[in-house]
């Protein structure tokens, strides 16, 4: 084969390798964000309240209210929203407390915020709250008492040793100098 017709060979190879490269960056980045991300506001409510508002339009969950009733707030606190459509490294500060696990590989994802004493996970399916589900009802509002204290755990359990299986040793030989 000539050298002209070798060059032209691996350059069709290249544009076609680049052009599905690009079509298929396109479909699965379209998959990854089509349905977005959760929006949510955090804002003092009625009475100083804290509260956090979520929405997620594509999926028709609009107008859910988590208010922390155990909880007050000066009322100067403008409300902030938060978007949650990329990945930073967690934990991290946001309002009434911290997000500390966030998936946005496929939007809206997962996100959980321990806030006040209590664990808020926002899943595409439900909210659990506190390790409890409850299915997206748009315009709904869950009120939380006050979180009582709890103190750090710690380990405290004494491991015992007698019922794993020992390996044989294996014997090393020497090395010959």
């Amino acid at each position: 084969m000539k050298p002209e017709g070798l060059a032209r060979h691996f350059i069709l190879a290249f544009l076609l390798a680049l052009v599905g490269y690009v079509v298929f960056y396109e479909g699965i980045e379209h998959l990854r964000t089509r349905n977005g991300p959760w929006r949510v506001m955090f804002m003092t409510g009625s009475g100083d309240v804290p509260t956090i508002v979520i929405d997620q339009p594509r999926l028709a969950i609009t107008n859910i209210q988590v208010r922390f009733a155990g909880e007050t707030m000066s009322p100067t606190n403008a409300p902030i929203s938060l978007i949650f459509d990329q990945p930073r490294p967690v934990p991290y500060e946001v309002p009434f407390g911290k997000c500390v696990f966030m998936d946005t590989t496929f939007l809206p994802g997962t996100v959980t915020f321990q806030l006040f004493g209590h664990e808020v996970e926002l899943l595409p399916r439900v909210l659990v709250i506190d390790r409890q589900e409850h299915r997206w009802r748009s315009g709904t509002t869950n009120a939380l008492p006050h979180a009582p204290a709890v103190p750090a755990q710690t380990h405290t359990t004494p491991v015992s040793t007698s019922g794993l299986t020992a390996f044989p040793q294996r014997r090393r030989k020497p090395c010959a100098g």
